[in-house]
């Protein structure tokens, strides 16, 4: 033995090597001791750190779809069995009914969506009809206002008042229930539209007779206007 290696000791085995190698600090950061790949884990049936669960994930695509999702395209999605994302869907489903939540999954066309339920349909109803906070704006209220005093009226008869196409305010109100149809005109075969009793309902009046007098708010030619229009 070299005075050299007097000084330095003997060279360790292979198996002392190896423990050093594997005590060595900083190791896992050069590349000695690597991290389990995500293929790895999907090979073991675990699931990265980075990913959510398989219900989470379904949740929050569920969330946000506007209309069924089949389980073939969640499997895809997720990169899970089509059988173990079906058992997942169903232990939702069964879970949120159990738990007696204002919602549940469903399984409808071929998909999965979410759906308030049915118990809850009177409270749904209430809110988007009489709960909404939302004002009229300057074009429904001045549509709304041709329709309420020349009803029954047709979508160009309303057009022709306000100078402007109406086609879109009329649906706004039609779906707002502040409108509704009123038979066909007679000689175009247009649809004629009047205000409905929900108008009533939501000006507190008992009748259209209520209405506060239009003339004195309409200019002095308006007779004339009118004839220019036909």
């Amino acid at each position: 033995m070299s005075p050299e290696d007097a000084e330095h000791g003997p060279e360790p085995g292979p198996r002392a090597q190896e423990a050093q190698e594997i005590s060595a600090p900083g190791l896992a950061a050069t590349g000695g001791i690597s991290e389990p790949s995500p293929e790895a884990a999907e090979g073991t049936g675990e699931i990265p750190a980075s990913e959510p669960g398989l219900r989470a994930a379904l949740e929050a695509i569920l969330l946000v779809v506007d209309e069924p999702v089949a389980e073939v395209t969640l499997a895809q999605v997720l990169e899970r069995p089509s059988r173990e994302v079906a058992e997942a869907l169903r232990a939702l489903a069964a879970e949120y009914t159990a738990a007696g939540r204002g919602f549940d999954l469903r399984e409808v066309a071929g998909g999965w969506r979410f759906y308030t339920r049915a118990d809850c349909a009177a409270v749904v109803e209430r809110f988007v009809r009489d709960g909404q906070q939302a004002r009229l704006t300057q074009a429904a209220l001045e549509t709304l206002a041709v329709v309420a005093y020349r009803q029954p009226v047709s979508r160009a008869r309303v057009a022709a008042v306000r100078g402007v196409n109406s086609d879109g305010v009329m649906r706004t109100l039609a779906a707002r229930g502040l409108v509704e149809e009123a038979g066909t005109d007679p000689d175009s075969q247009a649809v004629l539209y009047r205000t409905s009793s929900y108008f009533l309902e939501r000006l507190g009046l008992r009748s259209l007779d209520e209405l506060p007098a239009l003339a004195p708010f309409l200019p002095d030619d308006v007779e004339t206007l009118e004839e220019q229009q036909k």
